[in-house]
């Protein structure tokens, strides 16, 4: 039996402490309550026996949160459950996110046992004041502490994290991290510019005016952080790293192969609080509250017995969404367009059944005149100021949903 190629995505919501600009589904937790939440999850992962039969996994990730917080005890189970399920392939991709001051040399041995091959770094900057600032628990020593034991427990595969645009950030402290960083020769880097959310301590502190010109933590100005996405494009290009996603850098054969599998749109399931996934175009994410997770997974069910495996999916997602094909099409457009080498006209014709500019046709040709869009034979792609304006650009794929002539295939 051909099986059909799956992503699966862990999340482990637990952190020492909530970072200042972090919205993801994350905070502190008590020893035991960890160990609930493993144990949990390792129902969870049971319960898709039946499904994980035609499927065969490619990339494994497991994010959060901090997920290095788990004792080696509980990552082998987590390890031991997938690989008793799931048919994992030889070559795939398994990747874990570690902050520095969370990683034991005696942890790297295990994730290495285990079958993880890519490590993701959490780094942000290379100055302890801005990484004060940012809420973050380790100094650069102390990631360059946990870099070195990566390497030597053997792994070939590293990416760092830096973040751009920070409040009371000077182009010189930016590219600084990025020269310090090259110099390491990871093999991926990914660099993000700050984006305020929400709900976030940094939030909070902009509504304050902390953040207005003139105070000491002055958000960057426009020109400046422009500044910085062009300076961080000719210093990682210059050391041989080529941008391949709006925030994504790799040497080359070193993509991150799970987030192309996101921007690609190829199935992926997710696992453990909050977690979404999109099996066979069809959306769906678990209840948030990581209590509640525990608590659906461990219940009993009304004959006093354990719950049953085979519901437990169903029991824990909050929002099921089949994708009309206007929302498919969408979704392979600014998704798609994320990546530096674009979309094929080709993979939308065989995929929807009709040519792109029969849909897109006037998009398309409004975003090449104002030159955010280029056409390299088969290839569309954003043009370098495309991917600087991208959410601009990219909003103009959304389809009306008003029209329904998308929806005849």
């Amino acid at each position: 039996m051909k099986r059909e190629e799956l992503e699966l995505y862990l999340h482990i919501p637990f952190c020492v402490k909530k970072c200042n600009y972090c919205d993801f589904l994350s905070a502190s937790g008590c020893e035991e309550e960890k160990e609930a939440y493993v144990r949990a999850m390792l129902r969870e992962i049971q319960s898709y026996r039946e499904e994980a039969r035609r499927y065969e996994v490619k990339t494994v990730f497991l994010g959060g949160g901090t997920p290095s917080l788990l004792t080696c005890a509980q990552t082998e189970a987590v390890f031991e459950y997938l690989n008793r399920v799931f048919h994992i392939a030889e070559d795939a991709e398994i990747t874990m996110e570690v902050n520095p001051g969370t990683v034991t040399p005696e942890k790297l041995e295990s994730y290495r046992r285990v079958g993880v091959n890519r490590l993701s770094i959490g780094l942000q900057s290379v100055h302890d004041k801005e990484l004060k600032m940012l809420g973050r628990i380790h100094t650069y020593e102390e990631f360059l502490a946990t870099w070195q034991q990566a390497r030597k427990a053997g792994f070939e595969n590293l990416n760092v994290d830096l973040m751009s645009g920070l409040p009371g950030q000077s182009l010189e402290d930016w590219t600084g991290s990025l020269h310090k960083v090259t110099a390491l020769e990871p093999e991926h880097i990914s660099a993000y510019s700050l984006i305020l959310e929400e709900g976030t301590a940094f939030y909070q502190w902009y509504e304050q005016g902390r953040f207005a010109e003139g105070e000491e933590l002055a958000l960057p100005a426009e020109e400046e952080e422009y500044a910085m996405g062009e300076a961080a494009i000719q210093i990682l290009e210059q050391a041989g790293y080529h941008r391949y996603e709006i925030s994504n850098y790799a040497l080359p054969g070193r993509e991150c192969r799970h987030n192309l599998g996101y921007w690609e749109r190829k199935n992926y399931l997710g696992i453990g609080s909050g977690a979404a996934s999109l099996i066979q175009n069809v959306r769906f994410h678990h209840v948030r509250d990581r209590q509640e997770y525990i608590r659906k997974l461990t219940e009993p069910d009304v004959n006093g017995s354990g719950k049953a495996i085979q519901s437990a999916p169903r029991q824990l997602d909050v929002n099921w969404e089949k994708l009309s094909v206007s929302e498919q099409m969408e979704e392979f457009m600014f998704l798609g367009l994320r990546k530096t080498a674009g979309i094929s006209r080709k993979v939308f014709a065989e995929y929807f059944g009709k040519e792109i500019e029969h849909v897109y046709g006037g998009v398309i040709q409004k975003l090449t005149e104002e030159n955010l869009l280029e056409q390299t034979g088969n290839m569309l792609r954003l043009t370098h100021r495309g991917m600087d304006v991208s959410n601009l650009a990219l909003s103009e794929f959304l389809l009306d949903e008003a029209c329904t002539e998308t929806e005849e295939l």
